[in-house]
């Protein structure tokens, strides 16, 4: 009976890291969809919006809630400025050149935050109140209910903008085929702006959810979950929504259930040896699709 419940404890755990992974792991999904990169810069933009949230909650005493919408503008804007001068003249090379300049802008940006903040781990005080619910011996904190309940809430909305609506529509044609798209009528890079800026805004979002979870931001803090994130994409199915949330929530869970074994120590090698399972036995993800390309 008690393993029982030590089992339920983590997994309530591990569904609040792994809400983390998912927020982030969308906007990698979302991009590679959309124009088949992967933004490696996108662990650092998350690192960004929780430095924002950092700044507004913990110097200024600002709201939470309100320093989670700046800090998702503030993402957003970041993430389609990056778009437009380091992505956009490269959309028609090669692949490697774009995943190259990617992986340039991320130590750009962390390594300007190190110069300009320092290396240290900063304590994130926030004003949002850390409840806590016993249920038996479980042990639910309200922030952990927060993280959880944010990441549902919007994903929801995510799937709506991208099902419903007329923008979302564009997506999924750009997504299909962009060459045509454009000829339907479609501005591909308003499209493409459009999924740099949501998917940032969402980054941005996770960010300071981190600050508020675990009270700490850290200049370094964007290439662990960048990865991680990144991870859960591929594991998901990289360009697919609802694989991008599996595959986070299972790295959370995962985790979680490492360190209840005593092997903290080997947490991210297990996590990458999920990868390579993955992949040796789908390698499209779980939720991915086959997609011969031409040559």
């Amino acid at each position: 009976m008690q393993l029982l419940q030590q089992l339920t404890q983590q997994l309530i755990n591990g569904l609040a890291l792994g809400s983390i992974y998912a927020l982030v792991a969308l906007g990698y999904t979302m991009v590679y969809g959309t124009i088949r990169l992967i933004n490696f810069a996108h662990g650092d933009i998350f690192m960004m919006g929780a430095f924002v949230g950092y700044y507004l909650v913990t110097v200024l005493q600002m709201n939470v809630f309100l320093a989670m919408g700046i800090a998702m503008i503030f993402c957003a804007v970041l993430g389609v400025v990056i778009e437009k001068i380091a992505y956009k003249p490269l959309r028609n090379s090669t692949r490697v050149a774009a995943l190259i300049t990617a992986i340039g802008v991320s130590y750009l940006l962390q390594n300007l935050m190190v110069y300009f903040v320092g290396p240290e781990v900063r304590a994130f005080n926030s004003d949002f109140p850390n409840v806590i619910f016993r249920v038996g011996n479980l042990i639910i904190s309200s922030k952990q209910i927060f993280v959880f309940a944010t990441t549902i809430i919007l994903v929801l909305v995510l799937q709506v903008i991208v099902q419903k609506t007329k923008m979302g529509k564009a997506m999924r044609a750009v997504a299909v085929d962009s060459e045509a798209a454009q000829l339907m009528g479609i501005d591909v890079d308003r499209v493409i702006s459009f999924t740099f800026a949501l998917g940032s805004g969402l980054a941005g979002i996770a960010g300071v959810l981190v600050g508020v979870y675990y009270n700490s931001v850290s200049p370094l803090m964007g290439t662990g979950y960048g990865l991680k994130a990144f991870v859960a994409a591929v594991v998901g199915g990289i360009g697919s929504i609802p694989g991008a949330m599996v595959g986070g929530y299972l790295i959370g869970l995962l985790e979680s259930f490492v360190t209840f074994l005593g092997l903290s120590t080997y947490r991210d090698a297990v996590v990458y040896g999920l990868l390579i399972v993955i992949l040796l036995i789908l390698p499209a993800g779980l939720f991915g699709k086959n997609v011969k390309e031409k040559v």
